[in-house]
């Protein structure tokens, strides 16, 4: 029952103006009173929607992607808890990272103080909304209570041998001061968060074993019917498999050593002619000889100012310097080169490869820069050698191969790969693109790594039941070293080690914030547990999430972390599901009109143009181009929810931003739109309360010809609005369904019986309340309902209202449109013939004339030939 705020409450307005402050305040505080929001667990026989918005980071401020994300959630578990699904909406708090702390450095205080000012700021900007969201599932992964369990959940990973150290050259951001993971470092070879330049640095940090996971992350990938092709084709390009062979090349002179290369081409194994290390491979410094010692030095240091696009790009000219060592070909027994060069990444694969000149254009260029042998082995035919043009990168029949002359290239890649597993120098593999997950950070404001360091023992894990190890605390975060040579911030006193007690040094580094973005969906169904993580009953309950909402730009990182996070977990058998995420929205970016100089690329504030029509830049004068482009503060482009729920109401704002673009497109904002969608809520203000007045005055009347047709309408919308939040979530649609409906109820609004009228109204009301909580709540009390809207049921599609009784039948004769007549759909084909004769358009063209055919197409025509 809906319970009374004040005197006034559940009294109609009608005749007053739509004041849409007072009712969203009303209806916002009377659901937090009566726990309108609280989460109903399922019980066995009961349906399940879990319905989640990839939490926020806490800045402080709303914005318009904000909106657009959480109202889509929002609509969906309002929808579904209609429909008689027990819904789960939480909400929480991403809350470590570098902003909170570079915001609490240069405020001189804690950064735990600023992160729990920006979360009270922004849950009261989210509750303006009109969520129904359970606040009481509430999470903040800063809060020892939650990051006690991320530290669990780690050292899982570690006892099952998934996460480890070791040294290993790593992206540095020298702006932010700390490691970025392969994931983080954009196309550019720039931060994802600063923008800097990322540097390669040699240090000791700590990994996930992702690429364990590979196969089953690809493979998987098939099951996610739910999710766009567009992300499941981003993470399988970046996981990157490839299937062929391991080759092992005997280091000649060192005979207990060998250089061991992937490739996907064994039929080319005759023209490799050089075998090219990375720079960063443990080999070098050992296979260098003393005379190529200094050169080698010299390369290895211009290497480590490049950047992994510049080593890697197309357009880079590939460089390199030999080592003065050999290897021997398994296959040829020929002396072959050994490089390093620019272009091979030690953390890909072995770190080596096989250079092939002939049939690779990277190995092309690199050898004919440095003079190196081209050696063809495959052509179109195997008496053709000088027909293609090198290099020639396409399979065909191998030539100069020895024993394997005269075959294709698949037969005799798989004839090669037999002789060398004989021998013991080759091997099938597959491999991947993927690289194992860098999660050391060196920073404070993150969740500590709960290893001790042992000069006895090693690494040790803090014992559980000594968890969490706790965030250092401390006001005076201008203490934090951010200088370049000393990367360690988190250093902290002595610890005893658990296993031989005695003196040790706790880890510095703190996780990587994606850590625990990619398991708190689990946590949200048992986040009062102090005993677990969560209970395994209760996740296998809740999930996988019924429909996960969210940005593109986490298609790779956060998404793929949570797949391999939930399997990993299912290998242990705490979760029975293998994917978290059933169904995935990306939607699209909300984009304001935008002044850019294009020849400086500065942006202009609108305030500062003197004519927005003709725009020009105040400080040149030059023309500015007026575009769309995602809202941003550096744009000055952006619109603040709160200013648009202040002037129109929040229930304005969410039609808006559903309406106005499919929810994967992005969305040009424009205040005509937002006055659009007031000036609609204002018509159904106008329409329900004329109806509370008049319902009471309406006859009953035989008006069977437009009720049928009113009828028609009301459950094509019902129909039409169910499948726009069911089968592909299409808001856009779905709103102009009641917009259809609205004129079709004002343009029968006289001319049908009242049970029709009421059932219309009902209806309207009821689909809006998805949409526009705040008002069809407000609609429904003054309907003269007890109950709150949200707990009705969704209305029911009625097929039959949707049958006709008559149809219209288009007259011929001769061929030629006479008109045309209603026919009741009962009538066969004889009767039909008859009623056409003899109506006035029969009598008037067929005459005394004699019929001598008749076609008759069922419902639509009938052309009568005399």
């Amino acid at each position: 029952m809906i319970k009374a705020v004040n005197g006034n409450e559940g009294t109609s307005e009608s005749g007053q103006r739509y004041d849409h402050k007072h009712i969203e305040e009303k209806w916002q505080k009377t659901w937090e009173d009566n726990k309108a929001d609280l989460t109903e667990e399922p019980k066995p026989d009961e349906k399940k929607y879990y319905a989640l918005s990839m939490f926020p980071y806490p800045s402080g401020t709303l914005h318009m992607g904000h909106v657009r994300n959480y109202v889509i959630t929002d609509v969906l578990s309002r929808h579904y808890k209609m429909s008689g699904y027990k819904v789960l909406q939480p909400m929480g708090w991403d809350a470590f990272g570098l902003p909170a702390e570079n915001a609490a450095i240069q405020r001189g205080i804690n950064p735990e103080e600023w992160t729990d000012i920006n979360i009270k700021q922004m849950k009261a900007q989210l509750k303006r909304l009109g969520l129904s969201v359970d606040w009481s599932k509430e999470i903040t992964t800063c809060k020892p209570d939650y990051y006690k369990w991320t530290q669990a959940i780690f050292l899982k990973f570690y006892k099952a041998g998934l996460a480890y150290q070791k040294e290993a050259y790593v992206n540095w951001d020298p702006v932010d001061k700390t490691v970025l993971a392969n994931e983080q470092v954009d196309s550019e070879g720039k931060s994802w968060r600063s923008g800097a330049i990322v540097e390669k640095k040699l240090l000791k940090q700590w990994f996930l074993k992702i690429t364990s996971y590979g196969e089953r992350l690809i493979n998987d990938l098939n099951e996610l019917e739910g999710w766009p092709e567009r992300v499941k084709t981003m993470q399988a390009n970046w996981i990157g498999r490839s299937k062929g062979a391991c080759i092992d090349f005997k280091v000649r002179g060192h005979e207990q050593k060998k250089i061991t290369v992937f490739t996907t081409r064994p039929d080319t194994l005759y023209g490799v002619s050089y075998i090219a290390l990375a720079p960063e491979n443990s080999l070098v410094k050992e296979l260098t000889t003393s005379a190529n010692k200094q050169v080698v030095n010299k390369f290895i240091s211009k290497v480590s100012a490049m950047t992994e696009l510049e080593r890697t790009s197309d357009t880079t000219e590939k460089q390199g310097v030999p080592l003065g060592t050999y290897v021997i070909n398994p296959l040829s027994n020929e002396e072959i080169p050994i490089w390093i060069g620019d272009y091979v990444l030690d953390d890909y694969g072995s770190g080596a490869v096989m250079g092939v000149p002939a049939h690779d254009t990277r190995d092309y260029e690199f050898a004919k820069r440095n003079n190196l042998k081209i050696s063809q082995v495959i052509s179109t035919d195997s008496n053709k050698e000088s027909e293609v043009s090198l290099p020639y990168i396409e399979s065909g029949i191998t030539i100069n191969s020895g024993d394997f002359t005269g075959l294709d290239s698949q037969t005799a890649s798989k004839r090669i790969i037999i002789k060398g597993a004989e021998e013991a120098w080759a091997s099938n593999k597959t491999q991947y693109r993927l690289r194992d997950w860098l999660i050391s950070r060196q920073r404070r404001w993150g969740c500590p790594i709960p290893i001790i360091h042992c000069k006895d023992c090693g690494p040790v894990p803090v014992p559980e039941d000594q968890l969490p190890v706790l965030v250092r605390n401390s006001r005076n975060m201008d203490s934090v070293s951010h200088e370049k040579d000393q990367i360690s911030t988190n250093h902290q006193p002595s610890v005893n080690c658990p296993k031989c007690n005695k003196e040790a040094s706790p880890e510095e580094d703190t996780m990587d914030t994606f850590i625990c973005s990619s398991w708190y969906y689990l946590r949200y169904t048992d986040p009062t547990n102090i005993n677990n993580p969560f209970e395994t009953n209760k996740a296998n309950t809740w999930l996988p999430v019924d429909q996960y909402v969210g940005g593109i730009e986490h298609a790779i990182l956060h998404l793929l972390y949570s797949r391999f996070f939930t399997k990993v977990l299912y290998d242990q058998s705490l979760v029975s599901f293998k994917e978290p995420f059933k169904r995935l929205l990306t939607q699209g970016m909300v984009q304001g009109i935008t002044y850019k100089n294009i020849q400086t690329g500065s942006y202009v504030k609108l305030e500062d143009i003197a004519d927005p029509i003709n725009p020009k830049d105040p400080v040149t004068g030059e023309s500015l181009s007026i575009i769309y482009e995602k809202m941003s503060k550096s744009k000055y482009n952006g619109i603040d929810p709160a200013s648009v729920i202040d002037k129109y109401g929040a229930d304005t704002a969410r039609l808006f931003i559903l309406f106005k673009a499919p929810p994967e497109k992005d969305l040009e904002w424009d205040d005509a739109d937002v006055e659009g969608q007031y000036r609609f809520i204002n018509r159904l203000w106008k329409l329900v309360n004329q109806y509370v007045i008049d319902s009471s005055g309406i006859i009953t009347k035989d008006t069977s010809k437009d009720d049928k047709l009113l009828r028609a309408l009301v459950h094509t919308a019902i129909n039409e609005t169910t499948k726009d939040l069911r089968e592909n979530p299409q808001f856009n649609t779905a709103i102009s369904e009641l917009m259809k409906l609205t004129n079709s109820i004002n343009q029968y609004y006289h001319k049908v019986s009242q049970p029709i009228l009421k059932e219309a109204i009902y209806t309207l009301v009821s689909l809006l309340a998805p949409f526009a909580p705040h008002i069809s709540e407000e609609f429904w009390i003054t309907l003269g309902n007890k109950t709150s809207i949200h707990q009705e049921a969704w209305p029911i599609y009625d097929k039959s209202a949707l049958v006709k009784d008559t149809f219209e039948l288009v007259i011929q004769i001769n061929g030629k449109v006479r008109g045309k007549i209603n026919v009741n759909t009962k009538l066969e084909q004889e009767q039909i013939k008859k009623l056409v004769t003899e109506s006035d358009i029969g009598k008037k063209w067929i005459a005394d004339g004699r019929i001598k055919k008749v076609i008759y197409i069922p419902q639509k025509l009938i052309n009568i030939v005399c």
